[in-house]
């Protein structure tokens, strides 16, 4: 299944996804490409089995599978790249872009939200400013109301 380019997935300092743990399937491009189109698979889909990984933590496997439950099938992440011609910039492009996938995912979550009150100089300034704009408009009706 594989030729040449076993080497594990670096994610970020604390992951490395070892290179047994990815599978790679290759087809036929769709769309234009001349004489070649139909002779070289250079479609390349790159699946990683979160479910079953021994390389994630227990706590990065529930991350990953609450984070990216909208694109796992039965627990696979699947990235599939076709935008080049040749075979071995799509393996490349799909390695980054499951990379960047796994390393967006396991991101921690942002901090939460401190709610802040508004200070009574700027109550009194926007209150102000209403009373403000209300006389101009006041000042524009006239005497014919």
């Amino acid at each position: 299944m594989r030729s040449g380019m076993a080497e594990d997935l670096k994610i970020n300092d604390q992951l490395v996804v070892p290179d047994s743990e990815l599978r790679e399937r290759f087809s036929r491009s769709s769309g234009p490409g001349g004489q070649g189109v139909n002779t070289t698979d250079s479609r390349v889909e790159l699946s990683f089995d979160v479910e079953r990984s021994h390389s994630l933590s227990d706590e990065h496997r529930q991350r990953l599978l609450e984070r990216l439950a909208h694109r796992l099938t039965g627990g696979v992440l699947t990235v599939a790249a076709s935008e080049h011609r040749a075979q071995l910039s799509n393996r490349e492009a799909a390695r980054d872009r499951l990379a960047a996938l796994l390393r967006e995912a396991l991101a921690p979550p942002p901090p939460p939200r401190r709610p802040t009150k508004m200070s009574k100089g700027a109550k009194q300034r926007r209150l102000q400013s209403k009373k403000h704009r209300s006389a101009i408009k006041q000042l524009r009706r006239g005497a014919h109301d």
